[in-house]
């Protein structure tokens, strides 16, 4: 067995555990989306915020879909990430409520078609629901290898502890692996949330 601390044992650990995210069927995918909306809607971070990015799925991720439906029904204001054009391939974020327009970025995933001046800045936000591939019992996460959200959250390292944005990931609870060995830039998150647990760091 290659070790996840390799570059090899990453790749191998993000190729099975897409695999088997993908085999997941449609009513078990929408069953794990309800499941995780009711468990993310009760933490306490989800209550107290009022700006909160997620995420449209892709590649078998679990559907944070229920959860934008909470967030549209509350006094709260919904974003997801937009690949920036400009610099470094840092995320902004645009308002979304669930309608409007959408494209593809290079990567084929939708965002959506707002203004630039209405983008902000992962600093503007309370809470960051985050996608992933995997993740440990130290708050360590695994993606897809690009780096967005590293990058564009590497301001939080220079802080000894931050009020926000907090940091949460969303996933199947399969995603959970024994250890990860983070490399310097990784940013941990402060809990995970799945369709069958909390795990808080």
């Amino acid at each position: 067995m290659v070790s996840p601390a390799t570059d090899a044992g990453r790749q191998a650990l993000r190729t099975t555990l897409r695999a088997r995210r993908r085999a997941l069927t449609g009513p078990e995918q929408q069953r794990a989306a309800q499941a995780l909306a009711a468990r993310a809607a009760a933490t306490r971070w989800f209550r107290v915020s009022r700006r909160i990015a997620l995420y449209l799925p892709n590649d078998g991720e679990i559907d944070p879909q229920p959860l934008l439906d909470r967030i549209q029904a509350s006094n709260k204001r919904g974003y997801l990430p937009i690949l920036s054009r400009l610099k470094h391939d840092r995320l902004w974020f645009a308002p979304y409520g669930g309608a409007g327009p959408l494209r593809l970025n290079r990567f084929g995933i939708p965002e959506p078609v707002v203004p630039a001046r209405q983008w902000v800045r992962a600093q503007d936000l309370d809470l960051i629901l985050m996608p992933l591939v995997a993740f440990d019992n130290r708050g360590n996460r695994l993606g897809m290898g690009g780096g967005f959200y590293d990058k564009s959250l590497a301001f939080l390292r220079a802080r000894a502890c931050w009020r926000k944005p907090h940091l949460i990931g969303l996933a199947h609870d399969f995603q959970c692996v024994p250890q990860l060995d983070p490399f310097p830039w990784d940013v941990p998150l402060q809990a995970v949330v799945t369709d069958q647990c909390v795990y808080n760091f």
